[in-house]
């Protein structure tokens, strides 16, 4: 048996909230989710002057198998062929971010990628692998993966909740570990919360990266 490969075209696709007159943000889903609704969590920040940008994950699948409530969700990658998997979202992620600032003056607006869980390591990776230039990286509820070289983000913030059954004291410890380890800065941000995306926290994280 041999292992044969083809490079394809294939449709993505990406949501939008607000407009761009003083930030935008890509942020990046976690496992299971679908990026029109992952946005919602983010109508908090649409202040009239940041646009916040979901891409969706590639490959979509049913959550349930029972044929009465057949959810759908995506994920950025598996263990399967990973490498592989790994390279093209860094190119999909780099599109998206090319067609988003294709008519926006980069020089006057800040660029923000936020990771929510298995959407974490993935801004990882595009903000080390790819060609986007992003000014804050933003880690919540996830880790920094120690498989490739630090994120290129001038601003790294750490967020996590403490009742958080994935992202625990434990991995924080980790992360923050070889972070010191690796001579990378980086501001925690800790909630009483768990794994999810909190309101409040969200606008004060918002706020502290605005500054």
């Amino acid at each position: 048996m041999e292992e044969h490969r083809i490079t394809v075209t294939r449709s993505a696709r990406y949501f939008t909230l607000g407009r761009a007159e003083r930030e935008v943000w890509f942020v990046l889903h976690g496992y299971g989710q679908l990026a029109g609704r992952f946005l919602r969590n983010f109508e908090p920040l649409d202040d009239g002057a940041r646009l916040i940008v979901a891409p969706e994950g590639l490959s979509r699948f049913y959550l349930t198998d029972s044929p009465a409530e057949r959810r759908v969700g995506a994920t950025w990658m598996t263990r399967e062929d990973r490498l592989a998997e790994i390279e093209d979202y860094v190119r999909y992620l780099d599109a998206v971010y090319e067609d988003v600032l294709r008519s926006i003056d980069r020089a006057k607006i800040k660029v923000t990628a936020l990771g929510f869980s298995q959407g974490a390591t993935t801004a990882c990776r595009w903000t080390t692998l790819g060609t986007a230039k992003v000014d804050h990286l933003i880690v919540w509820g996830g880790e920094v993966p120690s498989d490739v070289d630090p994120p290129r983000a001038p601003r790294l913030i750490l967020v996590y909740g403490s009742r958080d059954e994935y992202f625990t004291a434990k991995v924080v410890a980790a992360t923050e570990a070889r972070l010191r380890e690796q001579k990378i800065p980086y501001e925690l941000v800790p909630f009483d919360g768990g794994h999810e995306i909190d309101a409040e926290v969200l606008k004060r994280v918002a706020l502290t990266a605005d500054g």
